[in-house]
Order: C-alpha cells, then structure tokens, then sequence
C-alpha cells in the first residue's frame, strides 16, 4: 500500500513561495505590464527607436518574471494533486513522478529565490566582462582564455546572447584580455559575484620541469547603462588609436585600421573594441563602455575607494577570490562562500550555477549585516 505524504515538503515549498511574491510583489510586477503593454500598443510607438526598444525590451523582462512565478504557482497546485492520485490509486509510478516533480520544484524556487536577492541598483541590466591575464607568464594567458570559454558556455547553457568586443591575444597561448556583453535580464547583478581574482594550480604543459605552476586572472564585471550616454567626454580628455584587428598568435584579420583604443587621460581608464566592421562602429562601442565605467566613478563617495561595481583587481597573491586545482585533489572552491566543485572539468564547461547562487546569497547575507 502506498502512502506518499509530502505535506510537510509541500508546505515548505509555499512558504518560499509566498516570501518570494512578497518581495517581487506580483500586483506592482501586473500594473507594470499593463502600462507597459498600453505603450507598446501606441501607434507612434516605433517613431523614437531608442524609446521603442526600451519599452518592448522591459515589457518582455517583466512579462518573463511574471510567467515563472505563475508557472511554479500552477505546478505547485499540480503537485497537490498529483500526490493524491498516487494515494488513491496506489501507483508507484505517480509517486516517482511526484516525488521527481517535487525536486525539480525545489531546484526552480531556489533558482527563483536567489533571483529576488538581485535588488541592487544596476543588477537587471545587462553585463559587460572583461577577463585579464595576471601573473603567470603563458599559464595566466592560457587561464585567461579557459574563463572567457567558462563564461562563453555558461551564457551559451542558458541561451543568452553574446556578444564578443574586443580580444587581445597573447604571443604565446591563450588571451591578454577580453571583453564580452552578456545581453539578459539581470545578467549584470548574477555575474557580478564573479569579479575578482581567479587562481589556478596546475602542473603546466608549458613547461619541461613537471612543476606545479600558480597563475591568476582577473574578471571585471559592470552594467551595460543606456544613460551612460548622458556623460560628457570632452575630446581633450582622450586619445583614440587605430590599429588593425588581429587574431590568435597576433596575424591580422583586418587589412584596414579598424580596431579603436580609447584612452581616457585624466583617469587612465583603456577600452579597445575591434568586433565590429568599421572604425566608427568600433569607436562608438569603446564609447559607450567608457562612458559607463566614468559613470560608475561618477557615482562613488571617495575617487580613491574602490568602484564599487567594477572594482579594481589586482589578479596576484592576497586578493584571490576562487582557486582552481588542476592537480591532486581537482578542486574548484570559492574563497568567499567555501562552495566547492570536485569536477572542474565541468566547471571549466560552464557549470557555473552553484557557485553564482551561492555568491549572490553571500553578498545578500553581507550586506544585511553592514
């Protein structure tokens, strides 16, 4: 006879819930569709681009938020049911699919709940990621280049668009730098707990010695703005350079001098673009990620204290936020939370949710207690 009671499971999983609703607050989520939806449908809608865009775009993030959290309301009722059919007919099978509906339901409202702790100011926007090569020689060039893959197939896993600006390879392997914008809601306030300083231990295929070689990296991660457009660059503040595009092991894949760096000169800040086409495209975009990064300077208390969002990273000894062992024990464990992997080949391929979940709790627990 089966006797399947997951009550108590069930009542667990509601109580989440209704915390999770509480904070979204699915009435304000409703009125904001609603006027949103008023404006997409206006007839004039499409005559400023710029303004269509925003519209359609937050329309389509808030009707997405809405549809998760009614899609876990209806299976939780499904859920309720489900468990008495399998009481009353005595089926084994309905009891697996309960119990399995029951773990998948703990997993999406976990996903959920670390999606609500995302409240900070830029966290709903769009992300932009620059990967650094540290100390290390060609194992951090290399280390650098297995990030950007990281990030790449991680983005790719949960279907966001990608798009990549700027690379700078290294004479030997790997990468100097990237930059990459991960274009999906709340990619900036998810991805920000991967700035920092990553560490990797291997023996390195560099060398001959069969030594263990220590390397670091450093990911930078800020909001892509749209207002950033509304800081004012004086031309006398920057020098811009144009060189031609180049690939892996520095051959050219652009026979005209289309890749731009834009330097700022009163703080220092470097951007290079070389993704798209022209010098002018390429100018524009380097533009728009100078703009943000002097916005968020803009908006510190101190101009000495570390950018908040971005934050300055030093990619060496003593400001490491993940290790990566590659040899022994093949660990993957973040300093921070103490959340580990014992499969880095699987992290290395994107497997990245656990550790991202277990830093934006961490952040959220750290600023409750300030």
């Amino acid at each position: 006879m089966i006797e399947l009671d997951l009550s108590s499971q069930i009542a667990d999983l509601r109580s989440t819930f209704a915390d999770i609703t509480a904070v979204v607050d699915v009435d304000r989520l409703r009125a904001d569709i609603a006027d949103l939806s008023e404006k997409a449908g206006a007839p004039d809608l499409w005559d400023d681009t710029t303004n269509a865009q925003k519209v359609t775009s937050a329309l389509s993030h808030r009707q997405s938020e809405l549809a998760r959290i009614t899609a876990i309301e209806r299976r939780l009722d499904d859920l309720e049911v489900l468990v008495e059919l399998a009481n009353e007919a005595e089926d084994e099978e309905s009891a697996a699919e309960a119990r399995a509906e029951l773990q998948s339901l703990q997993t999406a409202l976990g996903d959920l709940e670390v999606q609500t702790l995302l409240s900070g100011e830029y966290d709903d926007r769009a992300a932009i990621v620059t990967i650094r090569s540290g100390a290390g020689g060609d194992d951090a060039t290399d280390f650098a280049e297995m990030l950007m893959r990281m990030y790449l197939r991680w983005a790719e896993q949960h279907k966001y668009p990608v798009k990549v600006m700027d690379t700078s390879y290294a004479e030997g392997a790997g990468i100097k730098s990237a930059t990459f914008e991960v274009d999906a809601p709340y990619a900036f306030g998810t991805l920000s707990v991967e700035a920092g300083t990553h560490r990797l231990a291997r023996i390195s295929p560099f060398g001959s010695a069969d030594k263990r070689q220590t390397s670091f990296a450093a990911v930078e991660v800020i909001p892509l703005m749209e207002e950033a457009t509304e800081v004012e660059v004086p031309e006398g503040d920057i020098r811009v350079d144009v060189f031609r595009s180049s690939g892996p092991g520095g051959q050219s894949v652009n026979t005209t001098d289309s890749a731009v760096r834009i330097t700022h000169l009163p703080t220092g800040l470097v951007v290079s673009m070389q993704n798209e086409k022209s010098q002018i495209q390429n100018r524009a975009a380097a533009m728009r990620v100078l703009q943000t990064r002097l916005l968020l300077l803009q908006k510190e208390e101190e101009a000495a204290k570390k950018k908040e969002l971005a934050g300055t990273i030093t990619a060496s000894w003593g400001d490491q936020m993940r290790s990566y062992f590659l040899y022994g024990q093949q660990l993957v464990k973040d300093l921070r939370t103490g959340y580990e992997s014992g499969n880095p080949s699987a992290v290395f391929d994107g497997d990245l949710d656990g550790f991202i979940a277990a830093g934006i709790r961490w952040r959220a627990g750290n600023k409750s207690g300030e």
